[in-house]
């Protein structure tokens, strides 16, 4: 019990001297690492790893067309955009993994910028 006290604790004061940005690329860094070792892997790591990247890009999806997002029209319709292209690569029989790993990264890079 202590332990995960102290856990809680410790990710809070991480949180508190990280931006924003920094947190949402860890969200997109950790969606490339499973993918990554989901890639070469069997069935149910493939969908596991599919299902979190799906729910990672449908609250992308939401946060985009939130009517309070402050991003600007354009930015939002673009990442719009990317986010139906990931959505529909993953809805495919055999997904390519190399392309929705390209796609986080940049969003990695983006971010980290």
């Amino acid at each position: 019990m202590q332990t995960s006290i102290q856990a809680a604790r410790a990710y809070e004061a991480a949180t508190v001297h990280r931006s924003q940005r920094q947190q949402e690329a860890d969200v997109f860094r950790h969606a490339v690492g499973v993918l990554k070792a989901a890639r070469d892997a069997g069935p149910l790591p493939r969908i596991r790893a599919l299902a979190d990247n799906r729910r990672l890009w449908m609250t992308v999806h939401d946060l985009m067309r939130d009517p309070g997002n402050t991003l600007p029209e354009a930015l939002r319709a673009s990442i719009l955009s990317v986010g139906l292209a990931v959505q529909r690569e993953m809805d495919r029989d055999t997904p390519d993994f190399d392309f929705l790993i390209s796609i986080n990264e940049s969003f990695v890079a983006g971010l980290t910028d």
